[in-house]
């Protein structure tokens, strides 16, 4: 498997805007659930399946960027708020002690 293009890394990571919003759209969720349907993993094995999901547009064709205009950043600063996002939806599946403390600060 070959890496993702990092000019698409960053246009993405610019499409995003603040990395201090959580991703909730439905689009988002869909794209968590889609992930965890395909393998169901704890974080942060999950990201792995999702970065894989993003490089090879597997979810409705959608790359980085368009991930990144739907509310999913994939970046390390985006982490702290996926990682929440993606241990609350699948929270019955995954061991809670795999998922990282939210993030109060932002």
């Amino acid at each position: 498997m070959g890496l993702p293009d990092v000019r698409e890394i960053l246009v993405a990571r610019e499409s995003v805007g603040s990395h201090h919003e959580v991703a909730t759209s439905p689009d988002a969720l869909a794209f968590v659930r889609f992930c965890y349907e395909r393998k169901p993993v704890p974080w942060p094995e999950l990201y792995d399946e999702m970065t894989m999901v993003a490089s090879r547009g597997l979810f409705r064709g959608w790359g980085y960027v368009e991930l990144a205009e739907h509310g999913i950043g994939l970046t390390l600063p985006d982490l702290p708020r996926l990682a929440a996002v993606a241990c609350t939806m699948v929270r019955r599946g995954a061991p809670i002690e795999k998922c990282p403390a939210p993030d109060p600060g932002g």
